[in-house]
């Protein structure tokens, strides 16, 4: 049955391999430890000169909450409780989404959706901010194929190949993004489902 199974995958990679266009040869691969949002913000370059920022996941726990921080002067301290509700939001309780503080004229400042999260970042200024920016409208990476894992910069874009996912039947699906790194504005395009298992209890992703 396993055989079976695993053969049952490579066969939905190469049919759906067979409808999407290939990416052209000028495209990078996206380093694998990037699909991982974490690891994105400590490359965030804010679009304005905060005294102190940092980004943190809902949990009561002061040290535990901190997923990155910037370097904070020796005369602040920060005891903001966390807002009811922020970014990337994947349950309900804690650790559930996260959020940013800023320390702006010695006053903190939330960031607290998608939408800001865009705004604190600005100028899109490297692969890791375009991720995030990518991320906000639902779009990943996944760097079991190219598809969905590649990359190209110049002056004023971003280019992108990521993937949006859906459950039962799996299914991944190619996306083109162009990002305009000036205004952070993202132009998607489908470039076809490279993959799709409708044996969702035994596939492991």
């Amino acid at each position: 049955m396993k055989t079976l199974t695993t053969a049952f995958f490579f066969l939905s990679c190469l049919l759906f391999s067979q409808t999407t266009k290939a990416v052209p040869d000028d495209y990078k691969k996206i380093p694998s430890i990037l699909d991982t949002t974490d690891y994105l913000y400590p490359f965030i370059v804010p679009d304005k000169k905060f005294e102190y920022w940092s980004v943190l996941q809902n949990n009561t726990d002061p040290d535990e909450a901190i997923i990155y921080e910037s370097q904070m002067p020796d005369f602040m301290t920060v005891n903001d409780p966390a807002p009811e509700k922020g970014f990337f939001q994947k349950c309900l309780g804690e650790n559930c989404f996260s959020y940013i503080i800023a320390c702006e004229n010695s006053r903190s400042r939330y960031f607290s959706n998608e939408q800001q999260l865009r705004d604190f970042i600005g100028f899109v200024d490297n692969l890791s901010e375009a991720i995030l920016v990518a991320n906000t409208y639902g779009f990943t990476v996944d760097t079991s194929n190219k598809l969905s894992s590649s990359y190209k910069i110049d002056g004023k874009y971003i280019h992108l190949y990521l993937s949006k996912s859906k459950d039962c039947p799996i299914t991944k699906e190619s996306f083109f993004i162009t990002i305009n790194r000036e205004t952070g504005k993202l132009e998607s395009k489908s470039n076809g489902i490279y993959f799709k298992n409708e044996d969702c209890n035994n596939l492991i992703q």
